[in-house]
């Protein structure tokens, strides 16, 4: 029988991720009932050069939330890992909730291709169906901040599904458009980009592949060692500070969040949020709650994700990033890793808000494309090796 609760069950480690990465024991596989499912941007690195960047990080984070929101709404209490990736998202679930995420990915890749023009490529393929091509799945949940706890992957399964996914994709010619399946609700995307908290600080969007498999939790200690004595500690280098963050007071963001959240647009949604976010100002300095919430955004805040590669955004002064890329040059000159690199001047947020006292959730990428851009560069590496 299939193992509903197995990622609910796991215990959260309290250990750092230097040290989890040094325990590999502490890592199990996934089950071979459990399927993964990919979305991700066709052409998106197009999209960025086109000026969509802010549609991209919109429709990657409406995927997140569409699952979430469907998940809440089941009867068996299921968690899920899941994963961000500024184009796309990653989730690992039971097969019992296979074909339901499906049916509502497909219906929101054709709300987002209708209302932006994008295609969301949507695919799944089974944890036993990667075991059998020797690519697996190990998983651990790690307590990232005081209240952020995320999964932490080794192994090259969920690169390969991603891989397999982009490759065997047809688009679907779907047309018939259920709006009760469209489930957006607590997606925001209020904030203007967030500069570092250091004046001569850039923010750094990192993608990062060990080139053996079995050498990856040795190669990611090392590299998080190094990120450490470089730069300080996680939470010193994190990019969402609470001193820095600034509404979006434009009606015409209001607009570009309506076209993803709203199956038509609705002129009275966008002046009832425009008015929201003009007054979430003084909410957000003058009230107990508001003030809050700000010290939590950063707490919960996914700027660090581990899926058998590391995906990191963090923050640094230009000579300390000098040398970090030539401790990485050398790294990849001996075929240890590869990887690819954005360096920005800022960083995006959205954000996952069901209420602002606990429940809120918010995925960041950087300007221009941060991951995006990042992953150009990384799979021209790939292209010029093979």
């Amino acid at each position: 029988m299939e193992d509903l609760k197995y990622y609910a069950k796991l215990k959260s480690s309290n250990k750092t991720l230097v040290d989890l990465l040094a325990s590999e024991s502490s890592f199990s596989d996934v089950p071979n009932t459990w399927q993964v499912v990919v979305v991700d941007i066709q052409n998106s690195s197009q999209a960025v050069d086109d000026g969509k960047h802010h549609q991209i990080n919109l429709t990657a984070t409406g995927a997140i939330i569409s699952v979430l929101n469907t998940i809440r709404k089941e009867k068996y209490n299921i968690e899920i890992p899941y994963f961000f990736g500024g184009d796309g998202a990653t989730f690992l679930l039971p097969t019992l909730l296979l074909n339901k995420m499906i049916v509502v990915l497909e219906n929101y890749s054709f709300h987002i291709k209708r209302n932006t023009n994008l295609i969301l490529r949507v695919g799944h393929i089974s944890v036993k169906d990667l075991n059998v091509q020797e690519a697996s799945i190990r998983i651990v949940k790690h307590r990232l901040t005081e209240q952020l706890t995320i999964p932490i992957v080794l192994g090259n399964g969920l690169k390969k599904a991603e891989e397999i996914i982009k490759n065997t994709f047809v688009e679907n010619n779907f047309t018939n458009f259920k709006e009760d399946l469209l489930n957006l609700e607590g997606m925001e995307c209020r904030w203007k980009q967030i500069n570092p908290s250091q004046t001569k600080n850039k923010v750094i969007c990192l993608l990062l592949d060990a080139t053996n498999e079995t050498d990856q939790g040795t190669i990611y200690r090392d590299v998080l060692t190094k990120m450490d004595a470089m730069f300080g500690t996680f939470k010193s280098r994190q990019p969402i500070k609470s001193n820095k963050l600034n509404l979006n007071l434009s009606i015409f963001n209001i607009w570009e969040e309506m076209k993803i959240t709203l199956v038509n647009k609705n002129w009275i949604y966008l002046f009832k949020n425009w008015v929201a976010t003009l007054f979430g100002t003084l909410y957000l300095n003058l009230s107990r709650n508001g003030k809050q919430y700000l010290k939590q955004i950063g707490q919960l805040s996914h700027t660090f994700m581990l899926d058998g590669m590391i995906n990191t955004i963090f923050t640094a002064e230009q000579n300390k990033i000098d040398l970090f890329i030539a401790y990485l040059d050398q790294l990849e000159k001996d075929k240890k890793i590869i990887y690819g690199i954005h360096i920005t001047h800022a960083s995006v947020m959205s954000c996952y808000v069901l209420d602002r006292k606990t429940k809120h959730s918010h995925f960041v990428d950087g300007t221009e494309g941060g991951y995006t851009s990042a992953a150009r560069m990384l799979k021209i590496k790939i292209e010029n090796i093979t």
